[in-house]
């Protein structure tokens, strides 16, 4: 158990820099026109890093890494695939892009972003695969309702769903 102010402080590390990779690509997203919520669950038990809007009602979900072995040991991400029109890795400056080019990994199918805490850049844009219409329409709504139970309890933190309004 001694190491467990070391792991602590790894998983600090670790969070911050994921935190300022979110917080640059909201930036430049935003900036775009395309809204962001950070950790929203999927319908397959998955949790996308980022997921949002664009202008045009297009899903995109972002995954972050901080570090090579996690992003090149990722084997969940094609779970995301279903859910978004279009899929991203967001990176730290730091990290190396040369591991993206791994046989393994599939780059053809995503997008890049390198991204720091105040402002990120798409490196290689994410090819679009359109969602069938009804998926996009029920991915849309349940993104809608997360966004809006997550207003309403950030500004009221004891609501918290009492029941349905009878009507």
């Amino acid at each position: 158990m001694a190491d467990q102010p070391a792991l602590a402080a790894v998983n600090e590390s670790f969070d911050r820099r994921a935190h300022a990779v979110a917080r640059g690509i909201c930036r430049l997203f935003a900036r775009n026109d395309l809204w962001l919520l950070a950790e929203m669950p999927l319908r397959n038990g998955r949790r996308a890093d980022l997921m949002g809007l664009d202008a045009k009602g297009h899903i995109v979900i972002v995954e972050i890494k901080t570090a090579r072995g996690d992003l090149l040991g990722d084997g969940k991400w094609p779970d995301y695939l279903e859910f978004c029109d279009r899929f991203y890795w967001g990176l730290p400056p730091e990290l190396d892009r040369a591991c993206l080019e791994g046989a393994d990994f599939r780059p053809d199918c995503c997008g890049v972003i390198v991204a720091d805490e105040y402002d990120a850049e798409i490196v290689r844009p994410a090819p679009s695969h359109p969602l069938a219409a009804a998926r996009r329409k029920a991915e849309t709504e349940r993104l809608a309702r997360a966004a809006l139970r997550r207003l309403v309890t950030g500004a009221d933190p004891e609501c918290s769903g009492w029941g349905r309004i009878a009507g």
